[in-house]
């Protein structure tokens, strides 16, 4: 047995629940008269839905087809040897589950060596060696190819990306070290850092075509045939790749002090997956390979027992496991169909909302407000964010035409919702005008219809206590901006039924967001757990330290934005109103900051002007600052902030607000930007000490988020 597969059979006992991947080899002539070709295939046997994944038992099936197709070559038998995907996957990297079963940095190590040992073969093969990326590809899925001697990709692929950084990880199986030694040290720093921490961005086929990524670009319906076709001009000569001279001069320092400015910008250091990899990066000058691949070893090794990459892949899983099976729903069966929504409003808000529904439900849509102007200008946002997805090529004319059709605006409120299924408010936030508004909508809407609030903090049960049946009433709240933000929050109020629940979920998948139930409770959690954040850091500012300390205690959190520049988005009179709301609610803990109470009643949009580039305290601001004379050093400002925002969520889970944890921090990566490195907030605050200092016990269970006991 090789020393590869001596170290994969041992690294294979780690991963129980390993979804194993197949890598066949077949055989047959290339077009042109080229030669006898091995074509590897990569396929876990799943439908085409189903991710192919490494874990040791796959890379293990991948290095007993390379021994094979090595014999094969160095005895002259086959001129070139393929790797492929199975239809519409190529591969999308390793295998999470596993990983985060881990519990020794040995055995971390082994998985960074197991996956290196086995793609380096590729580069040796005494033939040339040809990745052909059919469909997604990801993390190891895009480094595999990166072995390859040449590649060609779809023009109808998805989704590229090296999206290790984002989860708190290196690209370590080759990616830091031959990306920048392919396309440059730029271009790679913008896939490896820009995209992962600009929430993973992906790249479509034709990029990664003028990336330098890949050699060749065809169509989809005929991919692997063209890409065999041109495989074989390239064995015979006839097609010569010729790649640019990579500039391994100052041009390299430059983009790696890019990468860190970006990384900065970011996570503030908070992290260390951007460092490490760009560590890496700026070795691979010396164009070393071997080096790189060790490095990227021991920095994989490091990472996967640290516990952002815990927190990261627990993000992700919340994300894409339990965002899609939301806990608590009712049964799905109950759902009502939904073949006309109404829309109470037509400013910015309800004209977002608007469409939404008409582009994810193509269902009749209709608005209403106080006066024809508003309704007018409501449809009329429609009708241009239409426009704008035709000019992109995101509609085509007909399906633009047939949008625009279906949304409509009218004053009498009978005219519009006499026979809607589902009808939203999004007015004034205040309890009178909701409540007006919900009674004048349960007068004309049909015995069946929800009436869906989109209120950020007041009472869905209040709200609907003075219908005839507040039962069919439901919290539906949306997160600005609309079409960004993933998360809904469906809050049932205290009368509310199953049904009307049920239709609730269903609208949400339909409209591709991620729902959490929540209990009635002010503010609900985002807006609860943001404004006692904001609330201490309002306090501190109130009671004497200065604007950039009380700023600045914060970044270690590497959160997306800083809390008075999240507060200027928000609006300062929204963030007033809401404080206000808990203050109402919960004296003792949320506090109405008469420093902000200033800069609302003098107009400002915000404490920051930004005349030089950068955001500086709005002089006016500061005039209209009145301060104590305590002065807090950063760490005492973020020791505080911290146990304030651990405090309001031991209390939210002892209430009854969501189910569990977990809901809290999937509302916060997907409700508020929170970073995949923290996990939302709880894996932070348990790794920190912060949640037993103030709680007296963990957020979360030992190994969830964190490396296991």
């Amino acid at each position: 047995m090789s020393t590869t597969a001596e170290l994969l059979k041992g690294a294979a006992e780690l991963f129980p629940g390993e979804v194993v991947t197949q890598a066949h080899v077949r055989h047959f002539d290339l077009p042109l008269n080229a030669g006898r070709f091995a074509l590897v295939t990569l396929d876990n046997g799943l439908d085409h839905t189903k991710p192919t994944t490494f874990g040791p038992q796959s890379l293990a099936n991948l290095n007993a087809a390379i021994d094979q197709v090595e014999k094969e070559a160095a005895d002259g038998d086959i001129v070139g040897v393929g790797i492929t995907g199975k239809p519409f996957i190529f591969a999308v990297g390793a295998d999470l589950k596993g990983v985060e079963l881990l519990k020794r940095h040995e055995d971390a190590l082994a998985i960074g060596k197991g996956g290196h040992e086995v793609f380096k073969r590729l580069s040796k093969l005494a033939v040339p060696t040809f990745a052909y990326y059919n469909g997604a590809a990801m993390g190891g899925g895009v480094e595999v190819g990166l072995h390859c001697t040449y590649r060609t990709v779809s023009a109808s692929l998805p989704a590229f990306s090296l999206p290790e950084v984002f989860l708190g990880l290196v690209p370590g199986w080759g990616g830091c070290t031959l990306l920048p030694n392919l396309i440059g040290a730029d271009k790679a720093v913008s896939v490896i850092i820009e995209n992962s921490l600009n929430q993973n961005k992906q790249l479509k086929g034709k990029q990664v075509y003028e990336l330098g990524i890949a050699d060749a670009l065809f169509e989809g319906a005929d991919f692997l045939e063209q890409s065999l076709i041109w495989t074989a001009s390239v064995l015979k000569g006839d097609i010569v790749v010729e790649r640019p001279v990579i500039d391994r001069g100052e041009a390299w320092d430059q983009a790696v002090a890019k990468g860190r400015f970006i990384a900065d910008g970011k996570v503030h250091g908070a992290a260390p997956a951007a460092y490490r990899a760009l560590d890496i990066i700026a070795a691979a000058k010396n164009g070393d390979l071997q080096q790189g691949y060790d490095a990227e070893d021991q920095a994989l090794a490091d990472l996967i027992m640290g516990g952002e990459l815990r927190a990261g892949i627990y993000a992700f899983n919340l994300v894409q496991k339990r965002g899609k099976r939301p806990a608590g729903a009712p049964d799905k069966n109950l759902a009502r169909p939904v073949t006309k929504v109404g829309v109470v409003g037509a400013g910015l808000m309800a004209s977002q909302l608007a469409l939404l529904f008409l582009r994810r439900l193509e269902v009749p849509v209709v608005l209403t407000d106080i006066d024809q102007e508003r309704i007018d200008k409501g449809v009329g946002y429609v009708h241009a964010e239409i426009d704008k997805l035709l000019a992109k090529g995101r509609v085509n004319q007909d399906k633009a035409n047939r949008l625009k059709a279906l949304v409509s605006g009218v004053l009498d409120k009978a005219e519009g919702f006499a026979d809607a299924d589902f009808v939203i408010e999004a007015v004034f936030e205040e309890m009178s005008v909701k409540q007006k508004v919900f009674a004048e909508v349960e007068a004309v809407a049909p015995a069946h219809a929800i009436l869906a609030t989109n209120t950020s903090s007041l009472s869905v049960t209040e709200m609907a206590s003075k219908l005839k049946h507040p039962e069919r009433v439901v919290g539906f709240h949306f997160f600005n901006p609309v079409a960004v933000l993933p998360l809904l929050e469906i809050v049932r109020g205290e009368t509310t039924d199953d049904a009307s629940l049920a239709t609730a979920f269903a609208v949400a998948k339909k409209l591709k967001k991620t729902a959490v139930l929540v209990k009635d409770a002010p503010a609900f959690v985002v807006n609860r757990i943001l404004t006692r954040f904001m609330g201490e850091i309002q306090n501190v500012i109130d009671e004497g330290t200065p604007v950039e300390v009380a700023e600045k205690a914060v970044e270690p959190l590497g959160l997306p934005m800083s809390p008075l520049v999240l507060l200027e988005l928000v609006g300062p009179a929204i963030g007033l109103h809401v404080s206000e709301t808990l203050n109402r609610a919960f004296p003792e803990r949320f506090t109405v900051s008469p420093n902000l109470k200033a800069v609302v009643e003098a107009g400002k949009r915000g404490f920051y002007v930004y005349d030089s580039g950068k955001p500086e305290l709005d002089p006016e601001v500061a005039a209209l600052l009145k301060q104590g004379d305590t002065v807090l050093t950063e760490e005492q400002v973020r020791a505080r902030v911290l146990d304030a925002v651990a405090q309001e969520i031991g209390l939210m889970l002892e209430e009854g607000v969501v189910a569990e944890a977990q809901d809290i921090d999937l509302c916060l990566i997907t409700g508020a930007g929170w970073p995949f490195h923290l996990g939302g907030i709880t894996p932070y605050l348990d790794r920190e000490g912060v949640s037993e200092r103030v709680t007296g016990k963990r957020f979360l269970e030992p190994g969830v988020a964190s490396v296991p006991a």
